[in-house]
């Protein structure tokens, strides 16, 4: 009797796309000198690292950016739309109340069959969305999935709050994962806490025609920055262990981009040279559920990242959520 041979996934090929519009921060303070909000290029940088980020235009959609993204990274897998049999698109600004951008997205790929969903764990979310594609790979219900994530956050985004509105940015990025008898994606670990949902939220709804509650961003940043640098650092010890690694095995470290003081913070604990750490939050602001992807696709697209390179991905997020993911890529 012959056994089959063992299951994995492994990254193909990456993508991302960002909106044409970039907004310096001297441009945003200009815009909300108008609202009498006070800001500057130099507050912003000290406590964020970003010096730019990038907003789409009113007509743009998060699928817009997804497909955009997902078009590249067919192309660099040297596949076909109509060889993918699975779409995950991580995104907290949807198109629509449904269908799901996953949907549209297959649509604009001129495609139609396979399963396309959204999944939804704000910026935890590509990390959530690869390990569930990967899951879905491993038991042969897929074996060419698109994972996307995809965000238009300056929709949700207060304009009068100066310590939220200007960390956030609008992307999107993608991955192909295929399946393989070769480990590419070699242990994640998944997490949440319901009962911090208080500190990163977007309480609002839609009901009878009318939104309902806040349906703006909030944040308590303090609180976010004392739970991410913890909860990153365990989760990634532990992905570690379970792929019977070191940190000294991290070729690459990409964690959510959301504040160069969090990432540089989870680097040092991962006792990591700064060197080693993937950062595009300079450049992009905090793109939710596409930073991850983003950071990845710039990372390979200068030559960073090279076959063989081992990559830790973290994420974290409102609900309050976490993950990591270790790959070889």
């Amino acid at each position: 009797m012959t056994l089959p041979l063992p299951r994995y996934s492994r990254i193909t090929g990456t993508g991302s796309f960002l909106p044409s519009r970039r907004v310096t921060n001297a441009q945003l303070a200009e815009e909300l000198a108008q609202r009498g909000v006070e800001t500057s290029d130099e507050w912003i940088v000290a406590r964020t690292g970003i010096h730019a980020r990038h907003f789409a235009a009113p007509e743009v959609t998060a699928s817009d950016l997804g497909f955009e993204a997902a078009k590249h990274a067919l192309e660099a897998a040297g596949r076909s739309a109509a060889d993918i049999d699975l779409i995950i698109v991580a995104t907290s600004t949807p198109d629509m109340i449904f269908p799901s951008s996953a949907c549209l997205i297959q649509q604009k790929l001129g495609v139609h069959g396979c399963p396309a969903f959204d999944l939804q764990a704000v910026c935890s979310g590509f990390v959530y969305a690869l390990t569930v594609a990967d899951s879905m790979i491993r038991t042969g219900a897929a074996s060419k999935a698109l994972v996307i994530g995809a965000e238009v956050f300056s929709r949700i985004l207060d304009f009068n709050d100066r310590t939220t509105c200007v960390l956030f940015g609008d992307g999107a990025g993608a991955v192909v994962l295929e399946a393989s008898d070769q480990p590419g994606l070699l242990a994640s670990e998944l997490h949440a806490d319901g009962r911090h949902v208080g500190i990163l939220c977007t309480p609002g709804t839609v009901a009878g025609g009318k939104v309902l509650g806040d349906p703006l961003l909030k944040m308590d940043g303090q609180a976010v920055f004392k739970l991410a640098v913890g909860v990153l650092e365990d989760v990634a010890r532990s992905v570690l262990a379970k792929a019977g690694r070191q940190d000294a095995d991290i070729d690459w470290l990409i964690p959510h981009q959301a504040n160069i003081r969090i990432m540089q913070g989870t680097a040092k604990k991962l006792k990591l040279p700064l060197e080693k750490l993937i950062v595009t939050v300079d450049e992009h602001g905090n793109t939710s559920a596409a930073s991850i992807p983003l950071a990845l696709d710039h990372a390979v697209r200068t030559g960073r990242i090279k076959q063989g390179d081992t990559v830790m991905l973290e994420g974290v997020g409102g609900g309050f959520t976490w993950g990591a993911v270790l790959l070889d890529f």
